[in-house]
């Protein structure tokens, strides 16, 4: 009688386990969404920028920014 005692015991202890690395894996996989859509935003504001400074550059030649530089440097 003790041991299905014991073993329902531990079968509770494993289960209870389970459960709770069940919800640890969960909140877990909804941090890395989080951050995947964040990686995502981020790549597509650098990648906006990239653009930005690219039109920026092709539209100012090298004559016109060497005129921009102070005469200090």
């Amino acid at each position: 009688m003790e041991d299905i005692q014991e073993l329902t015991r531990r079968i509770d202890e494993l289960e209870i386990k389970a459960s709770f690395a069940d919800d640890t894996l969960e909140q877990l996989n909804q941090v890395i969404l989080r951050q995947q859509r964040e990686i995502d935003v981020l790549a597509r504001q650098l990648a906006d920028m990239r653009q930005q400074v690219d039109q920026a550059g092709s539209g100012t030649s090298q004559a016109t920014l060497r005129e921009e530089i102070p005469p200090h440097y």
